[in-house]
């Protein structure tokens, strides 16, 4: 992809970045909508789980209808639009999705909210492929990777502030809150919430960006010579890389989207309680990803490590500040700046390399899964809760070391690495069962079993990749999701 500016282009970034801040608004405040949905319509936990499948599923919905769409033109859709009229026809139909809520609300419906959610995720489907290589072309290729973990930046303080602001509006503040739950309550945050995606499609329209696609350059040779494969799914880095893409967003959404019921069920906390959990769940990706994203930054090695600690205190800062404004008693959460510690400890480990990384952040989340297991109370909490510490850096690793060696196949290989990003809704949704069949704390062996593979992968496809001549070493690890 050529870039047009050889300098990063702010007026175009700014408002760009605001969608990458509602996908992690709309995404972190589902697990708050999970028990309210659950007291409200009276739902099993498996049943609860059909909020996730519906928004999670419509990613591979709409990457299928995109797809669809661009064979029936017979030219890529967004080449054919432009990137500002994708970005703005996505968020409108993101917007539709949310005014679902209101009749939703006032007919008592269940699949009705349903229904709007998933229009939500359609429409962030759209706003997915356009936003994400567009972040590099605001600006030169050598700092598209800061871009990029920049906007994965604002993704995570969307889902740090989204389940606090979700929480204030269906139960009030933290001080007077009550515990009747009412689902019209529901309706009015996420009409509020499709008013901002207008204003944000309205403020694109009048934005600097680029009404029209650049042209993209394809590398039309495969990498390894003397391989041609036909099809992406040739490549095992590839298809055994799907899976672990569907089992890591897997992992990552259903460790969240059941804590509420286990603190409930297990710990005899009140909904309006659990928000702040939610909010940490959700920060723990936000203090990894800042932490590696310190290799991003062109600065002396000594500069580095001092920011390898500095960046996750920062990150864990933010969090305490917006659980600050939003009254909640801090003292509880101080106990986890220690638990950080083992994040950064894993980073140094990784050494930069994506399938160390990915090996040792899975058997680091094998293991905060099996003491939350294996423990009762806040300890159990902590633990799950830092699940989201070693989730924050595997979707790059897989990322990158799934489309490695693709060749001309490479943007096939893409979007069928996004399209598995319903793994968020069917593994809730597994998960949800077995806590129905056995219990909620017993249920998250079905996040060991997500991890676990993930912990296969990275040695497998080392040593595929090593076949094809690949140094795993001088692989660049991409962007968050």
């Amino acid at each position: 992809m050529s870039n047009y500016s050889k300098q990063t282009n702010w007026g175009q970034f700014i408002p760009l970045v605001t969608v990458f801040f509602f996908w992690g608004f709309v995404a972190a405040s589902n697990d708050i909508l999970i028990p309210v949905f659950q007291k409200a319509f009276k739902l099993s936990q498996t049943e609860s789980m059909l909020v996730q499948i519906c928004f999670y599923v419509a990613y591979t919905v709409g990457s299928l209808i995109y797809m669809a769409v661009s064979k029936g033109i017979k030219q890529d859709l967004v080449n054919r639009i432009g990137y500002k009229n994708g970005l703005i026809t996505g968020l409108l139909i993101s917007a539709a999705g949310t005014l679902l809520f209101y009749p939703a609300a006032n007919l008592h419906s269940f699949p009705l909210m349903i229904s709007g959610l998933f229009i939500v995720g359609l429409g962030f489907s759209l706003q997915q492929i356009v936003a994400n290589p567009l972040a590099i072309e605001v600006g030169p290729a050598e700092t598209g990777s800061q871009r990029l973990t920049m906007a994965g930046g604002i993704n995570n303080l969307g889902t740090t502030i989204g389940p606090l602001i979700v929480s204030f509006a269906i139960f009030g503040s933290a001080a007077a809150a009550t515990q009747d739950i009412s689902v019209e309550s529901v309706k009015v945050p996420y009409l509020i919430l499709g008013a901002a995606f207008v204003l944000v499609a309205i403020m694109l329209k009048f934005s600097s960006l680029p009404a029209i696609t650049p042209t993209i350059i394809e590398d039309t040779d495969d990498v390894v010579p003397g391989e041609h494969r036909k099809s992406a799914f040739q490549y095992p880095q590839l298809f055994m890389g799907m899976i672990a893409i569907f089992v890591y967003v897997g992992v990552e959404v259903s460790t969240a989207s059941n804590l509420p019921a286990y603190m409930e069920k297990s710990l005899g906390f009140e909904t309006k309680d659990v928000a702040p959990y939610i909010s940490l769940y959700w920060a723990s990706l936000m203090i990894g990803r800042w932490t590696g994203a310190v290799e991003a930054f062109d600065v002396s090695a000594g500069a580095k490590k001092i920011l390898r600690f500095l960046a996750p205190y920062l990150a864990f800062g933010v969090f305490l500040l917006v659980n600050a404004i939003a009254k909640h008693d801090l003292s509880h959460f101080y106990v986890y700046g220690l638990i950080i510690i083992a994040m950064i400890i894993c980073d140094i480990m990784s050494k930069g390399n994506p399938a160390r990384m990915l090996l040792i952040f899975s058997v680091a989340g094998i293991a905060a899964l099996l003491i939350g297991m294996f423990t009762k109370g806040m300890v159990s909490v902590y633990a799950f809760t830092s699940v989201g510490l070693f989730c924050s850096t595997l979707w790059p690793c897989i990322f990158a070391l799934a489309i490695n060696g693709l060749g001309k196949h490479t943007n096939e290989g893409s979007g069928l690495l996004i399209m598995m990003i319903m793994g968020g809704g069917i593994v809730s949704l597994i998960q949800g069962y077995v806590a129905d069949i056995t219990n909620i704390h017993f249920s998250y062996i079905v996040g060991v079993i997500c991890f676990a593979y993930l912990a296969f992968y990275a040695i497998r496809v080392s040593g595929i990749l090593k076949s094809q001549g690949i140094d795993l070493d001088k692989i660049t690890k991409g962007s968050g999701h």
